[in-house]
């Protein structure tokens, strides 16, 4: 068990994503989220599979940190998220 100054350290969500290559730009579209286990180990769920076997992990945050959100990615994120219901 992880501690720090007596208190438990949580365990912090990380973001994972898929980098799609179109037009010459790359669109990030998040796919899952990982976490660390107190061994080390890291789970990672994901709700989607990359078609293109590349994944980025990424602390929640850093992304949006460097980069503005691009209107594909939402309107791509958006229909992925559209189950017809």
């Amino acid at each position: 068990m992880d501690e720090e100054n007596g208190k438990k350290k949580s365990r912090t969500a990380r973001q994972v994503f898929t980098v799609v290559d179109r037009n010459g730009k790359s669109y990030w579209i998040r796919i899952g989220a990982a976490f660390a286990n107190y061994d080390g180990s890291e789970t990672v769920l994901l709700d989607a599979l990359p078609i293109n076997g590349r994944m980025q992990i990424r602390d929640q945050g850093a992304k949006e940190a460097t980069t503005k959100p691009k209107a594909g990615v939402q309107a791509a994120a958006d229909t992925a998220d559209d189950d017809g219901d």
